[in-house]
């Protein structure tokens, strides 16, 4: 994936230009998201781990790049919402994301012990969204065009691979001149709202049976899972599309300085910024 060779380059690049700036980190919490199958933000009853990796450089005390790959999985069932059981869908999808964005301190950690922080940037994320059949089988969604993807309405197949828009803040608490711990919530703004294969209308019943086959009527209309006398309902609401879905992590991230004791944190020696002289 290109964005993750962008990511090793700009680790490369900021340990050239100077070691002592340079943080390496470790993320771990959760990820959830919010979309058709799950209307409430920052509820984690529905919750998955996330780990992550990555680096940062600091261009001023105050003033990080950040670079980052994280992987997760989100996943909702209607069974465990309110408003829509009987149309009884669910969904899990992996995620994999690289992201590179600029993190900004309120305080600067060498002059106080803790700050608050926020931060923003691009992110590139894949994911496939997969369900449990009614035999106990894992099926991936997309190929099955549920909402007639590909030949119905002039609806196209959504990608896999998508661009997002990371945001968030957290507090940041300086352990050591060389080690800090921070607590942050990172929302991901996406440009689709297919991370949970769940958008629109349903389709015609009978082209999506011509097209892709029962296995795809079956997973695209699931009611008559548990309401058996209930026929597909071609054309009725499926989704909402008019908002898009998004993701979040919550987690704690602890970064090491790559070249100790250059630096301080809570209120030690303030570190050397810009980029270095060249000696021939």
């Amino acid at each position: 994936m290109k964005i993750f060779i962008t990511v090793f380059v700009f680790c490369s690049f900021f340990h050239v230009i100077n070691a002592q700036n340079l943080h390496f980190t470790l993320m771990a919490g959760v990820s959830n998201y919010q979309g058709d199958l799950q209307s409430k933000r920052f509820t984690f009853n529905q919750a998955h781990p996330v780990f992550g990796i990555g680096a940062m450089y600091e261009l001023s005390d105050k003033l990080f790049i950040r670079a980052a790959a994280s992987f997760a999985t989100v996943s909702s069932d209607d069974k465990n919402g309110t408003l829509n059981k009987d149309r009884n869908l669910s969904f899990s999808s992996p995620i994999t994301e690289a992201q590179l964005g600029l993190e900004y301190d309120i305080f600067s950690l060498y002059e106080r012990s803790f700050t608050p922080y926020i931060f923003a940037g691009i992110a590139a994320f894949r994911f496939n969204p997969s369900a449990i059949d009614s035999a106990g089988n894992k099926v991936y969604l997309r190929q099955l065009s549920t909402e007639g993807q590909g030949f119905y309405l002039n609806r196209k197949l959504y990608d896999n691979k998508q661009i997002a828009i990371p945001f968030g803040g957290g507090i940041k608490m300086a352990l050591s001149d060389d080690i800090r711990l921070k607590l942050e919530v990172g929302i991901r703004y996406l440009f689709t709202d297919y991370l949970d294969d769940v958008s629109t209308t349903y389709p015609d019943g009978a082209l999506l049976l011509a097209t892709k086959g029962p296995q795809a009527v079956s997973l695209s209309y699931r009611t008559d899972e548990i309401k058996p006398a209930f026929t597909f309902p071609s054309g009725a609401k499926r989704g909402n599309p008019s908002v898009k879905d998004l993701y979040y992590f919550t987690g704690l991230t602890i970064s090491f300085r790559l070249a100790p004791g250059q630096g301080g944190g809570g209120g030690g020696k303030k570190a050397q910024y810009g980029c270095p002289v060249r000696v021939y």
